[in-house]
């Protein structure tokens, strides 16, 4: 969960958390959400370790009204169609390809965002609550929680 999203700010190695302000604050700093004038979706598709593992990125935010907006986002990375051999050899000691099955290791997380601006002027907050799967085939599998408060703070051109 910790790759990142949006290529401009991969472009930036990662240093837009202070001035974001798109779809994609609801992964950097929630708080740049209120930034949006109107709906916004992002995509985003990356492939891993010659094509093994995927990262999948989906994002959408809305204003709710001129002093709050809403947003979700959904991160998948997995690797999919691993080989589980576990079962390759039979109690007797023999080999029978057909026990062979396939299974993925694949993280899920899942964001619900909201920001607003507060009555200081250029004073803006923003809250995350984040949910994350994991899952590894029928071997194992757990579940996250968690919470991001994020402020940002837009001064005077003076």
């Amino acid at each position: 969960m910790n790759i990142g999203v949006d290529a401009a700010a991969l472009g930036m190695s990662n240093a837009v958390v202070a001035h974001t302000a798109d779809v994609n604050s609801g992964y950097w700093n929630p708080a740049g959400l209120v930034n949006l004038e109107d709906n916004q979706m992002a995509l985003m598709h990356s492939s891993y370790f010659a094509n093994i593992a995927n990262y999948n990125y989906a994002a959408f935010a809305m204003p709710i009204d001129d002093r709050s907006t809403m947003g979700i986002s959904i991160i998948r990375f997995g690797v999919d169609d691993i080989l589980d051999t576990t079962q390759l050899i039979d109690d007797q000691g023999n080999i029978n390809y057909d026990r062979i099955n396939l299974f993925s290791a694949v993280d899920y997380g899942i964001t619900f965002s909201y920001a607003r601006k507060l009555p200081v002027q250029g004073l803006n907050y923003g809250v995350n609550a984040k949910i994350i799967r994991r899952i590894i085939g029928d071997f194992a599998s757990s579940w996250g929680f968690g919470l991001d408060l994020g402020i940002q703070f837009e001064g005077g051109n003076d």
